[in-house]
């Protein structure tokens, strides 16, 4: 099958990484990248990284309101898409260039799979709901990581093309841990001792874009009792300047403000970290996998599992459960890994992005 693989931010470049090498295995893919994340540290640094072939196409679209954002992608991705006429329009994840990639493919009649679908937070308010919902009723292929994703979709109606697949971002993690422990020097560079600093990010509209919300992550981030890395997002970096919030930040005596990092430089900042505090859905993953304590800075999350064990823990914006979660962290205690175990069976069992490449073949099978 001819796939075009539609990606636009760092998410997204993380799950194509593993996904893509299947796919060209037994099919065409082109990339579309919409260039919804277009700064280097945000989009360049994974493509080489990660050995992610160039995008066939960069549509450059940037930063807009989301309505304007979208409509955008919209007009782009369907040119692109009368050109080349592809049999499966294949997108990831939650973030506009999802929602715009299954749009422009539906109106087409082009089938549409979607990678991490099911996922839930049941707050329509956020942009993410509204793009998971939506990109989930339009696709033929619905790719859940999860037994909860799955359910979630079965509430809805849409039982029809769903399956099980697994996490393709916890393959991406896999393949690339030891990757990141042999290369990564940014441990050094910091000066960061093991399980001696925490580390933040910040970047949902809900957080960012109020001050109120912005203010309190603020004060959490003065109370921390050690060491702070703080990749900071160039939305929340603007956000911070407008609001007069960074000089706060900035008198913090163990704050260490940098630009987004890498993937593999990420994942190493996330295994040493004591901590992890973060509204990213990704982000939560990542430290569930790699067993470091983690503090969303929400009331809700789509990856419901990393609650299960007490691994992972909703604090919102309040700088009290902040501090009584991490004074009640307790670092030896190990976690079962519900998202996807890679026990004694890892060597053989199929991994998601080898089923997911197995049932667009049987997909094209069936419609022959």
């Amino acid at each position: 099958m001819k796939i075009i693989s539609v990606v636009g931010a760092r998410p997204q470049f993380i799950k194509l990484s593993s996904l893509s090498k299947e796919l060209r295995k037994k099919h065409k893919e082109i990339i579309l990248h919409t260039g919804q994340h277009y700064d280097d540290e945000l989009s360049r640094v994974f493509f080489s990284e990660l050995s992610i072939p160039k995008p066939d196409y960069n549509l450059g679209i940037g930063s807009f309101e989301h309505g304007q954002q979208t409509g955008r992608m919209l007009e782009a991705i369907e040119e692109v898409l009368l050109f080349e006429k592809p049999d499966m329009v294949m997108v990831y994840g939650d973030t506009n260039s999802t929602l715009a990639g299954a749009l422009a493919a539906a109106k087409q009649n082009i089938p549409v799979a979607h990678v991490e679908a099911g996922l839930r937070s049941f707050k329509k308010s956020m942009p993410e709901e509204i793009n998971r919902v939506l990109t989930d009723h339009l696709s033929s292929l619905l790719f859940c990581p999860t037994p909860t994703s799955v359910k979630n979709l079965k509430k809805e109606g849409i039982t029809k093309g769903v399956y099980l697949v697994g996490d393709v971002m916890y393959d991406s993690l896999r393949e690339n841990l030891d990757v990141a422990l042999k290369k990564s020097k940014i441990t050094s560079r910091l000066n960061l001792q093991k399980k001696e600093f925490y580390l933040i990010t910040v970047h949902r509209a809900e957080n960012t874009d109020t001050k109120k919300n912005l203010e309190k992550i603020t004060r959490i981030v003065n109370s921390l009792d050690r060491k702070i890395v703080f990749p900071i997002h160039p939305r929340t970096r603007k956000r911070l300047s407008e609001f007069r919030l960074l000089e706060r930040l900035l008198s913090k005596k163990d704050i260490i403000l940098i630009d987004p990092v890498s993937y593999l430089d990420m994942l190493i900042l996330e295994k040493n970290a004591r901590c992890v505090l973060t509204d990213s859905g990704g982000v939560q993953k990542e430290a569930y996998f790699l067993k470091t304590p983690c503090l969303t800075l929400r009331d809700e999350t789509e990856w419901v599992e990393t609650l299960e064990d007490g691994y992972n823990k909703l604090v919102g914006k309040e700088k009290e459960k902040v501090i009584e979660a991490i004074s009640s962290l307790d670092e030896t205690k190990l976690v079962r890994n519900i998202l996807q175990k890679p026990q004694k069976k890892e060597s053989t069992e199929a991994k998601a992005d080898v089923k997911i490449s197995q049932i667009i073949l049987e997909f094209e099978e069936e419609k022959c």
